[in-house]
Formats: C-alpha cells, sequence, structure tokens
C-alpha cells in the first residue's frame, strides 16, 4: 500500500510542476493570468491568446492545441525544460503562481507519471468539478460565487462563496496536501466561527471528507453534494443572525 501511495504522490507532484511551470507559466507570458480548469483525463489552460491557444494534459501526454493545429509530446521521459520549450515558455523567467506553489526543481532531470495515477487524479477532479458545479448551481441568484478554477499555487480546484455576514467560505478539491494526505473535498470558512455538529469540523481549515468516503457511496456526487451543503448551512444560518 505505501508503494501505491508513494507512485500517486509523486505522479502529483510531476504534474502540480507541470501545471504551474508549463501550462500556467505559458499562460501567464502570454495573458497576465495563470488559473487552470479540468478538462476529461486532465487539467488545462482555457484559451487564451489572438490565435487560441490551450495547453493541456491527457493522461501522460501533453497537448498544445493553436486554431485548428494540434501537437502533442509524452511527458514521461521528458524533462521539464523540454516540456516548456514545447509550448514557448521560459523556463528560466522569474515567475510565481503563489508563495506555496511547487519550485522549479531541476529543469533538466527526466520526469515521469504513472498513467494509472494520472487517471486517478483526472478523475477524482472530474468528479469535484461535478460536484462543486452542482452546489454553485443550487445556490440563490443573490448569492456571490467566484469562478471555478484549478489554482497551480496548491494544486486544487477551488471557489469562493459570500456570506451575509461579510465573511466568505472556500469550497474546493484537493488531490491531496501536506494538510491531508488522501484526495479531498473540503469546506474551509473565512472566519473562526464553526457552527452545527463539531465533528464535522474535522481539520485545522474547516472540514474535509476524503475520497474513500465519497467514492464508497451509491452516489458519489450526490455525496459530496450533500457534505458541502451541510457546511454551507450550518454557515449561512450564523451568517443570518
Amino acid at each position: 500500500m505505501e508503494s501505491i501511495r508513494s507512485s500517486l504522490e509523486a505522479t502529483r507532484a510531476v504534474l502540480h510542476r507541470v501545471a504551474a511551470h508549463v501550462l500556467a507559466r505559458r499562460r501567464w507570458e502570454v495573458s497576465g493570468r495563470f488559473g487552470l480548469r479540468v478538462t476529461p483525463g486532465g487539467i488545462s489552460t482555457p484559451l487564451f491568446g489572438t490565435d487560441g491557444e490551450c495547453i493541456r494534459t491527457s493522461g501522460t501526454v501533453l497537448v498544445r492545441e493553436i486554431g485548428a493545429v494540434a501537437r502533442l509530446t509524452p511527458i514521461s521521459g521528458a524533462t521539464l525544460r523540454e516540456l516548456a520549450t514545447f509550448v514557448d515558455a521560459d523556463i528560466e523567467a522569474p515567475f510565481t503562481c503563489g508563495l506555496e506553489g511547487p519550485e522549479t526543481g531541476d529543469p533538466d532531470r527526466p520526469l515521469y507519471i504513472a498513467a494509472e495515477h494520472a487517471q486517478a487524479i483526472a478523475t477524482w477532479y472530474q468528479l469535484g468539478w461535478m460536484v462543486l458545479d452542482n452546489v454553485l448551481g443550487r445556490l440563490p441568484g443573490s448569492a456571490e460565487a467566484a469562478t471555478l478554477q484549478l489554482w497551480p499555487e496548491h494544486f486544487d480546484i477551488g471557489t469562493n462563496v459570500a456570506l451575509l455576514n461579510g465573511d466568505g467560505v472556500n469550497l474546493g478539491c484537493s488531490p491531496g496536501d501536506q494538510y491531508v494526505t488522501e484526495p479531498y473535498l473540503y469546506v474551509g470558512p473565512w472566519g473562526a466561527a464553526r457552527p452545527g455538529d463539531p465533528t464535522y469540523w474535522n481539520v485545522s481549515f474547516g472540514a474535509a471528507l476524503l475520497m474513500s468516503e465519497v467514492m464508497a457511496s451509491a452516489d458519489a456526487v450526490d455525496r459530496g453534494v450533500k457534505f458541502m451543503n451541510l457546511g454551507l448551512g450550518a454557515l449561512s444560518q450564523v451568517a443570518d443572525k
């Protein structure tokens, strides 16, 4: 089990560096923005630039699409420098996607990702995106939510929703990090209040629901939606007072 976990974590770490220093870096150099999205089989930039450019991962492959032309190259066996060059990103230029973003590391060391773990991460992201879309779609029309993005700093899908008392709450989907090793969904209030069932608020930043708990349900999306709505409901009652 430990070797499987290590391999998943190693694949996640490589994909995190590729997301930050290939996809996000290239989008930033052209548009001044670095937020990413989830796509079938991987992650992606939105369309950017005057020619409609998109850079994405699909399993273990890096894809660059400009207009009607697509070019593909394997991630495994390539170096970070080679992948950056493939998309015309300058790996030597100063760039940060946040204080806790991944370091460039050795840009000339070959990378390796396991196909099964890359697929597992992509599948989790797709489920998390569906959960978040469902949650946001059920909010009242007056609610304000930030655009859903995959942030290259923490490599998580995230948004935030404003509460009536002026506070907000972060909602998201993580592939695992230094706080919680296993992939998880989360509800992170900005304020100190942790209303309702105290066992719900099970991590320092709020509440987390592990992937193993989500996937054990007969309806994984519904399980995730109910988890997030439970936190939103409790926080909204406090905001109403």
